[in-house]
């Protein structure tokens, strides 16, 4: 029995991790005004926030058509799987999850389309242990159970250096407390049950990143941290707040695409990990 997985861009995973668990990532697509870019084909990360500094525009994301999931699946049923397993960014942001189960109903095939009620690296470690579990011969109905397990254990913090993005993005959800003192604070948003929750404010971006780390510290032992930021100068400096808790080459530290990029704006920074069963 031969399993694949399927996501999309908001996984935000390197090329180099995508090619060694033959993961197939079908991309969101980005629009800057007129011009339309799909995500990681057409536009690079670092392309991507080069862009959102320069554009008076906020840019828009789209979720990618049921005709663009159904091509990824023939793809990996032509190339001799047996199941596929689909697992996509929240359903509670994206209409990409929507997409996928459309794609699916169209063929007949086994094909499984899984809610990561995640997003970034939360989404992307998900995908990469479920990858894991399909090399090693896991059947689709293990895999969805271990993705359902995982995505239940899987907790989402960041900061942002600012909320406009969110704001005009209309993705602020439970944060909309914070758009009346957005000049004076650092906002600190709990992304772990899919949706965009206040968890805290600072006044100090030092102070912010300081309460990421207090949170960390707070779980005891967390599984499979990942550190990921949109092009944040100071990631160094957080990864020197996080030493004295964890060993830093266990880390894996990944670029917010333009994805959640769009809406979380340049600077953002955040951890995604799981918390023990």
């Amino acid at each position: 029995m031969t399993v694949r997985i399927v996501t999309d861009s908001a996984c935000d995973l390197r090329g180099d991790e995508v090619a060694e668990l033959g993961i197939e990532v079908v991309p969101l697509t980005i629009r800057f005004g007129d011009e339309e870019f799909v995500d990681r084909e057409e536009l690079s990360v670092e392309e991507f926030y080069r862009r959102l500094d320069a554009s008076d525009v906020l840019p828009e994301t789209a979720a990618p058509s049921p005709g663009r999931f159904e091509q990824a699946f023939r793809r990996q049923l032509d190339a001799g799987a047996d199941q596929i397993v689909c697992i996509d960014l929240s359903a509670a942001l994206s209409a990409t999850m929507q997409s996928a189960r459309t794609a699916a109903e169209n063929l007949d095939a086994d094909i499984r389309v899984v809610d990561s009620r995640s997003i970034t690296a939360g989404l992307g470690t998900i995908v990469i242990e479920a990858a894991r579990r399909a090399a090693d011969g896991a059947d689709a109905d293990t895999v969805v159970a271990a993705v359902e397990d995982m995505s239940a254990r899987t907790r989402v913090f960041g900061t942002l250096d600012t909320l406009e993005n969110l704001k005009k993005g209309g993705r602020i959800g439970g944060a909309q407390a914070l758009l009346g003192s957005m000049l004076s604070i650092k906002p600190l948003l709990d992304l772990s049950s899919g949706e965009v929750v206040e968890a805290g404010r600072q006044r100090t971006r030092r102070k912010a990143l300081a309460w990421l780390r207090d949170k960390l510290a707070s779980e005891g032992r967390v599984e499979h941290l990942a550190v990921m930021h949109g092009e944040a100068p100071d990631l160094d400096v957080f990864l020197e707040m996080l030493a004295p808790l964890v060993d830093l080459d266990t880390i894996r530290v990944e670029k917010i695409g333009a994805v959640i990029g769009t809406h979380g704006g340049p600077r953002v920074m955040g951890l995604a990990y799981q918390v023990p069963a």
